[in-house]
C-alpha cells in the first residue's frame, strides 16, 4: 500500500491488487475514506469537511496522474509520488 501523496496530515494511498473504480484511499486522524479519481465521490468512509475540502483541492489539481499512478499500481508497478497540495 504505497503512499503517493502525504499533506497536511492527510495520507493518500494506492493498492496494487484494487479493485474498479480508479480510486484512492485517504486517512486523516482517524478518518478513513475511499475517493473516486474521476468524480472524487466518496466511494466508502467518511472525512472531515476541511480535509475533504483540500482532498477534493489536490485530486482536481493531480487528476491526471493519479489516474496514471492507478494504472501503474494495478499493473504491478510502483505508482510515482504526486506533489502534495501546496
Amino acid at each position: 500500500m504505497p503512499i503517493v501523496s502525504l499533506f497536511f496530515g492527510i495520507i493518500i494511498r494506492l493498492y496494487h491488487d484494487d479493485h474498479n473504480p480508479p480510486h484512492f484511499h485517504v486517512e486523516y486522524g482517524e478518518y478513513d475514506a475511499v475517493v473516486e479519481v474521476s468524480s472524487g465521490r466518496i466511494l466508502f468512509g467518511h472525512l472531515p469537511r476541511q480535509a475533504r475540502k483540500l482532498v477534493e483541492k489536490w485530486r482536481q489539481k493531480r487528476k491526471s496522474e493519479l489516474q496514471k499512478a492507478w494504472n501503474d499500481a494495478i499493473s504491478g508497478k510502483m505508482p510515482a509520488r504526486i506533489k502534495p497540495l501546496e
